[in-house]
């Protein structure tokens, strides 16, 4: 997830236009071939135009999931409903939202958990059962990972109450130079303790083999503690394939080891966006039936 993100809008004007547009044909992943789910996440595609367009260009690439980043932060009821109602009759669903950030910092605990009550507000709303959890800056404070497990726990409870899931999620330094939580090794330590089901790690691929590599063994070691994927190649931000990661490989793994969660896209497309998306989402089915 990148730190650069633009809200979208649901103005009542665009809402209108889309529903004048021929409605787009979704072609979900068959069941017995995907053996996981499969997710955009829209901010990526925000150059193509409004978001109803960008709902109609995930679904025509046949995916099921969309993730946000608190583009609903400024909507009314009624920008709800028409949303709801778009991705429903495009055979969308929206798996995570992001939404709180900062829980690294015992002083700032009443902020973030403010955050997460209203994204936990939003998630009724969107019928959304997953929060995406980002750190604030490190210190130099000696007590940093424990009051990071400390405020983690106190948030789990909430989101217990609330049945939702949390998910931490790493920022690698290039992206960030003051990010706390950096890696997927830190996630693991901070999931481990408060020993929770409702919080997990959000394993974005991109971010980790920037900040350290060593992308499989990790996974391996810590697939019952990872409850989504993040999926960009290194370097640009592109589709699987256009970089140095070996996602065969990854998707490959993941599938060995029975995960059958969402697998998000957060790139750019480097092509026609339909194409580009749909290709993406194929190549990774066919990289799966060979484990």
């Amino acid at each position: 997830m990148t730190m650069n993100r633009r809200s979208f809008t649901l103005s009542a004007a665009t809402a209108a236009a889309a529903s004048l547009l021929p409605r787009a044909q979704a072609q979900p992943q068959a069941a017995s071939t995907a053996p996981f789910k499969f997710s955009v996440m829209l901010w990526t595609l925000k150059k193509y135009g409004p978001l109803e367009k960008i709902l109609e260009i995930v679904a025509q690439a046949g995916y099921t999931g969309v993730e946000m980043v608190g583009e609903w932060k400024s909507w009314t009821d009624a920008d709800y409903t028409k949303f709801m109602t778009r991705i429903k009759s495009l055979g969308l669903t929206v798996d995570s939202t992001a939404g709180a950030h900062g829980y690294a910092d015992a002083a700032n605990f009443d902020t973030v958990e403010s955050g997460l009550r209203k994204t936990i507000e939003a998630c009724k709303k969107l019928n959304c059962k997953q929060i995406i959890l980002t750190s604030n800056q490190r210190t130099d404070s000696p007590t940093l990972q424990g009051g990071s497990i400390e405020s983690v726990k106190r948030l789990d409870e909430i989101a217990a109450k609330a049945d939702v899931q949390i998910v931490l999620e790493p920022i690698d330094l290039l992206e960030n130079p003051h990010a706390y939580l950096t890696s997927v090794t830190q996630a693991f330590e901070i999931v481990r303790a408060v020993d929770s089901p409702h919080t997990r790690v959000l394993y974005d691929i991109y971010h980790e083999q920037r900040q350290a590599g060593n992308l499989l063994e990790k996974i391996e070691k810590n697939i019952d503690l990872i409850a989504l994927f993040h999926i960009a190649d290194v370097p640009g931000r592109h589709e699987p394939g256009t970089g140095e990661i070996r996602y065969d490989a990854i998707y490959r793994k993941i599938a060995e080891l029975k995960y059958s969660g969402y697998i998000a896209m957060e790139f750019y497309p480097t092509g026609e966006p339909v194409a580009t998306l749909r290709a993406a989402r194929e190549q990774a089915i066919r990289d799966a039936s060979m484990s």
